[in-house]
């Protein structure tokens, strides 16, 4: 018999008490820092894009100066083991956990779980709610890449509330299998990211080209042309594209070519090649390309090699402008040598990210693992009372 059953078994014999989160919890909102004082220096606000499945990310930080604000901050500090929550955009639901020393400020559309330490084990919190997901998306308000998450219908989760000594042995098992886990996804991750590399030095080096071509603009093989808004459509089989990507599902479509789509505000980097019919909203743009004269996936790798990220012309949101994209210069070589470039970057591309083979698919099976004996040990029989 485990450690874990000897627990259950002498503490909690008739299963165990399950409660509402807001009754062994508080839940912190976060703060509305004006944007007209960010700085490069100072203390870091943390945003929803640095929130990943189960991580605080260190890329992008934003700044302020506490001189700036008459109000006390200090409820607004996410300290070391802090749990947090995107409540808006793209990332709504993500849960991360501040494993660093750092101290950040939560930002508003960010919100903090602060459990009661007698009732509840903070490791124990952050494992369950990851087990949550799906269910704290299905509860988030809105569409597209901008939904909203209620942290009043969130905090009415009800959560298994056994002994905390069971909490911690739970605690000790997961910690120890993620931890395993993470050395095997790192070792995984950083061959896929040398492959990565590899990919994209080969991609830059077949996509730079000199006087030996005929250069165009962007607005010469193709058109660039706005998404529409698709709630007047029923149910269907149809991906509808936002800047985050697929966002439901409709029975028409706007385009039944192959076209590269390019988010018009937020990720702006990260482009779709869609070869089947799609219909897009106003959050990214769609392109009719000239097939006569340059083949999409050619167009889609070169803008890929482009870094679109340095054609941003927002100050806040990164956000991208017809006018700016259609001046773009791109080498428009034969179709057949289009063609063979197109070739060779496919297989490094399904070699890179394919999901359903080679390192990625190992990584995902390393997660799912992961989830499958969590759920497994955050399920409890509820004790009668």
């Amino acid at each position: 018999m485990s450690k874990l059953d000897e627990l259950i078994k002498e503490l909690c014999p008739d299963g165990v008490e399950y409660a509402k989160l807001n009754k062994i919890c508080k839940f912190q909102n976060g703060f509305a820092f004006k944007s007209s004082k960010f700085s490069h220096t100072g203390f870091p606000i943390l945003r929803i894009t640095n929130i990943n499945s189960g991580e605080l990310s260190n890329d992008g930080y934003i700044y302020f100066n506490k001189e700036d604000y008459k109000e006390n901050l200090e409820q607004y500090k996410v300290k070391k083991d802090s749990i947090v929550v995107a409540m808006s955009g793209a990332t709504t639901g993500k849960i991360g956990y501040n494993y660093s020393d750092n101290t950040y400020y939560l930002n508003q559309r960010v919100g903090m779980f602060i459990p009661f330490k007698e009732k509840l084990n903070n490791r124990y919190l952050f494992h369950w709610l990851l087990s949550k997901s799906n269910d704290i998306l299905n509860i988030s308000s809105g569409t597209g890449a901008q939904p909203n998450l209620s942290s009043v219908k969130m905090m009415e989760f009800i959560i298994p509330l056994p002994p905390l000594p069971v909490q911690e042995e739970i605690v000790r098992i997961l910690d120890n299998f993620t931890e395993h886990t993470a050395e095997l996804t790192a070792e995984l991750t950083a061959e896929l990211t040398a492959r990565k590399k590899q990919y994209e030095y080969y991609r830059d080096s077949l996509l730079t080209f000199g006087d030996e071509v005929e250069w165009k603009t962007l607005s010469d093989v193709l058109k660039i042309k706005n998404g529409k808004d698709y709630k007047q459509f029923e149910e269907g089989e149809i991906p509808v594209y936002g800047s985050g990507g697929i966002m439901t599902y409709i029975d028409t479509f706007v385009l039944d070519r192959p076209s590269v789509l390019i988010p018009r505000k937020g990720s702006i980097n990260k482009l779709y090649y869609i070869d089947t019919p799609f219909w897009t909203v106003d959050t990214i743009f769609y392109t009719d390309i000239y097939t006569n004269i340059i083949i999409p996936k050619f167009v889609f790798y070169y803008l890929q090699k482009e870094h679109l990220e340095q054609y941003n012309t927002a100050g806040g949101v990164p956000s991208l402008t017809q006018s700016v994209l259609n001046k773009i210069p791109i080498p428009v070589p034969p179709l057949a040598e289009q063609q063979r470039i197109v070739d060779i970057l496919d297989r490094f591309d399904t070699l890179c990210n394919d999901i359903s083979v080679g390192l990625p698919a190992e990584i995902k099976a390393r997660q799912q693992q992961y989830e499958y004996y969590r759920d497994k040990l955050l399920t409890f029989k509820e004790k009668q009372i």
